[in-house]
Formats: C-alpha cells, sequence, structure tokens
C-alpha cells in the first residue's frame, strides 16, 4: 500500500493545538536578529572535542580571535546556554576564523581522507588520474605515518597505483610504490585478517542482542586487545569497541565500558581518528551507556550532541534522546526534540529507526496526556506498515499503542488490538531477551479484569508472574506496576 502526501501530513505534522514550538538555545532572539548569524549557525553545528582540538593547536597573535575561539569552545561545552558573540568585533575576522575551522579540522579528518583515497582509487582505474593528484599521491606515501585510520584501503590504492606505474614503464615510482608495500605487507595483511575475524565475532555478538540464543563473552578479550592495540589501524580499533559495547550491554559490564570509552575521549580530544560522524557516535554510545547505570542527566548531555548535526543515524539518536527525555519526566522537552524529527522519520528507509521514532513519538504524546491522538497516530501508522512493524520492534510499538488505548480505558478495544496481532504469542519468544518488561501480558490481564473475563485472583496471579525480574529493571516494572494499579 503507497503512502499518500495527505497521510505524512497527518502523521508527521503537529496538530493545531500543539504548534508551539519551545525555541531551542540556538533560535533566541537574539541569535535570529544578530548580523552573525551565519557564523553562529556554523558554530552551533560544532562539537566540543572539535573546539578542544582547535584551542589546544592554535597560535593566535590576535587576542580577539582567539576570545572568539574560547567563546565558541565554551557555548559548545555549555548547551543549555548561549553567549552571543560581540557584534563590534570587524566581520572579517569572523568570516577568517570560520575558514580556518574549517580548514583545521578538514586536516585531520579520516572521512575526508577516505573521500580522497577512494577518489584516487577510482581515477587511477579509470586512468584519469592528474599529474598533480599523483604528485600528492607520492608525497603521502613518502611522508607516510603508520598507521592511518583507513590503512588497509589505502595499501590497496597504491597496490592498483604500482599497476598503473608498471604497465607504464614508470620504474622510477614503481619502485617507491613498491617499497612502501613491502614495508608494510605484514601489517596489511595482519589487519585484513582482524577484519574478517571481526566479522564471525560480530555473528555471535548480534545474535546475542537479538534473541539472547548465543554466548559472546569469548570475544571480549580479543577485541579489548584489538581496541587498545595503538600500532593497528583505527577503523579494526573503532569496530572493535562498537562490539564491545554490544558486549557490554548484553552482560552489564558498565564500568568496564566506560573505562574504554574515557580512554576514547582521551584520543579525540588529541584529533586523533577524528571525524564528526564517529563523534556523534561516540556520543550516542555515551548517552546509551550512562542511561544504563541510571546517570541521566549525563545521559542527555551526551544525547543533545548526538543530534548536532544530521547524519544516517539521527533518527537513531533522535529515539534514544526522547527515552532518556520520557525518564527524566521532560514530557513537553522529549515531544517537541521528536518534532524535529519528523523530516527525517518520513524519508529514511530505515525501518527499525522509523518504527522506534513511532513509537516514542506515541509515548511522547501520551505523556503529556493526549491519549486520542497517541491512538490515532498509532493506528494510521499500523494500517500501513503492519507487516513492517511485526518484523521490526513489534514490542515496542505495541506497547506504546496499546498504553493509548488503555489509559482512555478502552478495554475491549485493547483486547481486540491484542487477539488480532496475536501479540500474547509472539510476548512469549519475546521474553528471552535481556529488555524485556511483561507490558503486553499485564495490559491483557487488567483489561481482562475489567472485562469480567478473569477472576481478581487470576489477575493477581498474572501480575505475581513477572514480579521477580533483574535488578537493573526493577524501577521500570515499578513503573508499569503504578501503570496498571488505577485499572484493578
Amino acid at each position: 500500500m503507497r503512502i499518500s502526501e495527505s497521510f505524512f501530513n497527518t502523521v508527521f505534522v503537529m496538530r493545531a493545538n500543539y504548534v508551539k514550538y519551545v525555541v531551542n538555545r540556538y533560535e533566541t532572539t537574539n541569535f535570529m536578529r544578530s548580523k552573525l548569524q551565519k557564523f553562529t549557525t556554523f558554530t552551533n553545528g560544532l562539537l566540543p572535542h572539535e573546539t578542544q582540538y582547535l584551542l589546544a593547536h592554535q597560535s593566535f597573535a590576535d587576542q580577539e580571535r582567539l576570545s572568539i575561539l574560547k567563546r565558541i569552545d565554551f557555548n559548545c561545552q555549555n548547551i543549555e546556554q548561549f553567549t552571543p558573540y560581540d557584534e563590534k568585533v570587524d566581520k572579517r575576522k569572523y568570516s577568517h576564523l570560520k575558514n580556518w575551522i574549517e580548514k583545521r579540522l578538514q586536516l585531520i579528518d579520516v572521512d575526508v581522507q577516505y573521500e580522497w583515497i577512494s577518489e584516487l582509487d577510482r581515477k587511477i582505474m579509470t586512468d584519469s588520474i592528474s599529474p598533480e593528484d599523483e604528485l600528492q599521491l607520492l608525497k603521502f606515501i613518502k611522508n607516510y605515518r603508520h598507521p592511518i585510520f583507513f590503512f588497509t584501503h589505502f595499501y590497496e590504492l597504491v597496490q592498483n597505483y604500482r599497476q598503473f606505474l608498471l604497465i607504464r614503464i614508470r620504474y622510477n615510482d614503481h619502485e617507491k610504490t613498491d617499497r612502501f608495500l613491502r614495508t608494510y605487507e605484514a601489517q596489511y595483511l595482519h589487519s585484513k585478517s582482524i577484519y574478517e575475524k571481526l566479522h564471525v565475532a560480530t555473528l555471535d555478538i548480534v545474535e546475542q542482542y537479538k534473541a539472547a540464543t548465543a554466548e559472546s563473552r569469548q570475544w571480549e578479550s580479543w577485541l579489548t586487545d584489538i581496541f587498545y592495540d595503538e600500532q593497528l589501524d583505527g577503523l579494526n580499533r573503532y569496530q572493535a569497541l562498537i562490539r564491545l559495547n554490544f558486549i557490554g550491554f548484553n552482560y552489564r559490564k558498565f564500568d568496564q565500558l566506560l573505562e574504554k570509552f574515557n580512554y576514547l575521549d582521551q584520543q579525540f580530544s588529541a584529533g586523533q581518528y577524528y571525524s564528526k560522524r564517529l563523534l556523534l557516535n561516540y556520543y550516542g554510545n555515551r548517552l546509551l551507556l550512562h542511561s544504563k547505570s541510571r546517570d541521566l542527566d549525563r545521559a542527555a548531555y551526551y544525547g543533545f550532541l548526538s543530534i548536532r548535526s544530521k547524519n544516517h543515524d539521527y533518527l537513531y539518536y533522535l529515539n534514544n534522546l526522547c527515552a532518556v527525555l520520557l525518564r527524566q519526566k521532560k514530557h513537553q522537552k522529549a515531544l517537541n526534540i521528536m518534532h524535529q524529527g519528523a523530516s527525517a522519520a518520513k524519508k529514511t528507509k530505515n525501518l527499525h529507526a522509523k518504527i522506534g521514532y513511532i513509537a516514542f513519538y506515541i509515548e511522547c504524546l501520551i505523556a503529556c496526556g493526549n491519549y486520542k491522538n497517541a491512538e490515532r497516530y498509532a493506528q494510521s501508522y499500523l494500517n500501513v506498515y503492519s507487516k513492517e512493524i511485526k518484523e521490526y520492534r513489534w514490542h515496542l510499538f505495541f506497547s506504546a499503542y496499546l498504553k493509548s488505548i488503555l489509559q482512555q480505558y478502552k478495554y475491549r478495544d485493547l483486547l481486540s488490538v491484542i487477539q488480532q496481532n496475536h501479540l500474547l504469542e509472539k510476548d512469549k519468544t519475546y521474553q528471552k531477551k535481556a529488555t524485556y518488561l511483561p507490558t503486553i501480558p499485564w495490559f491483557h490481564a487488567v483489561a481482562s479484569y475489567q472485562e469480567g473475563i478473569i477472576h481478581k485472583s487470576i489477575l493477581q496471579e498474572k501480575l505475581n508472574q513477572f514480579k521477580q525480574v533483574e535488578d537493573h529493571k526493577q524501577y521500570l516494572l515499578n513503573d508499569l506496576l503504578e501503570l496498571v494499579k488505577k485499572h484493578i
């Protein structure tokens, strides 16, 4: 079934009585009226690790420029406030500083370097490389310092370039490339073997995360060695950390994870392995880490940093931030940031993130007391994406949907939705998940009791069935119990 434009307008755009945006700190009256609007917009997209690095590597003789850079850093670090820039300073200094920041960060950006490697490789393979490109490549080979982040990709570029040179009888340059390849051959083979082994480890790690049918702790020691190996390329090291992150959450080893993230924090501040994409991912992972240890203020801090720039994972970061804000009881703030993500949710092809967005949007409406709109929103989405919902994040979606019905005391409707979608059967297979809560069976039991289908003693028995949970889920279960109490 195709979705019409009118559907999206209904689903993703706020109702008129909700169009009261809480204007964030970047859109204050001073900002909108400022002659430095373009510069302010640019600096609002910068991240604390970027500004820390810039401050550590500047050599400004001009105190005004240094003062502006310090103000940028202050604003980046203190996300709850904004201090305007001095409009009395020569506007050319702001323009020059903006250019300097962009160039300085590009020099250390590993993603920019990857694009350069990929583009050169394309030109070599299509015989379109220019003399200027070759000069730059040969200079990089001569001055190469191991390891760079995308080392294996660069090594393969040089392999292709060596072939390009030899067939053209360019012995001199061929010798330079051949020497480089022989020097780093062992490191290249080592990096490639690790990359392949990472895939094997990931199969166990993801399977455990998805269905709790596998073990992954056997990979922890090896992955830790990879992560701390400073002679290894950055790509493999960062991939190892992401997998350690999964293992840490699977086994709730948050202290060990925090130690690794603090180490990475120092690397980023020094300009190592930098790219905005990696920084946003780092902030997003720190949100998850601090939220699991119930440090919600720090989790929210990193969450807001993770959505400063929009990339492929923006919606995923937004959903996680919304979850933290809801736990902090900052319901309107959570709803406001979800409105900001409406366009991204509409366009994304990532159904896991899209359905997560829908579920959290429903939760925001419920938290703000708009139960009827929450139900309509959920039903509209279910009518179009029924198959996808049942494949991706069905438990999250239906928990929110059923809550919107329960809060309206529509017990018969609640039972009907559960029956039509076979949710009790699906719930039984979902109970192995580490994040499982008995939301659906409890809602079903309460509605059945209210409709006279089961006796109070049976209701009590069904509620008691899930009262023993791990300590880290006890507060969530208590919240759920508070919700159903008023319906008993």
